[in-house]
């Protein structure tokens, strides 16, 4: 696949976490990986208004219940990355 160079503007303390993160895989790759997925995020939308004007828009009940269901992702996200980080550091 062909790649093209290009010049962006991060806030400092984002690309200190960003290089944290990214470590073995290289800031291109990160970078690259996560506009793919905001890319996809926007197609993602771009279907949900569509069917929002087929359908009808989300309720308050479905939206809460999406809403709980990502609070409930983000915890468990959070559990396993503490976790990693009391495991790395017990093996060092």
């Amino acid at each position: 696949m062909a790649t093209k160079k290009v010049t962006v503007t991060i806030p400092e303390e984002l690309l200190d976490e960003i290089r944290t993160d990214a470590a073995e895989r290289g800031l291109s790759a990160y970078v690259t990986e996560a506009l793919r997925f905001k890319r996809d995020r926007d197609r993602l939308l771009e279907l949900v208004n569509w069917l929002e004007e087929e359908y009808g828009p989300v309720t308050d009940d479905e939206r809460a219940a999406a809403m709980e269901e990502m609070d409930d992702l983000d915890a468990e996200h959070e559990r396993r990355r503490a976790g990693g980080r009391r495991n790395a550091g017990e093996a060092a």
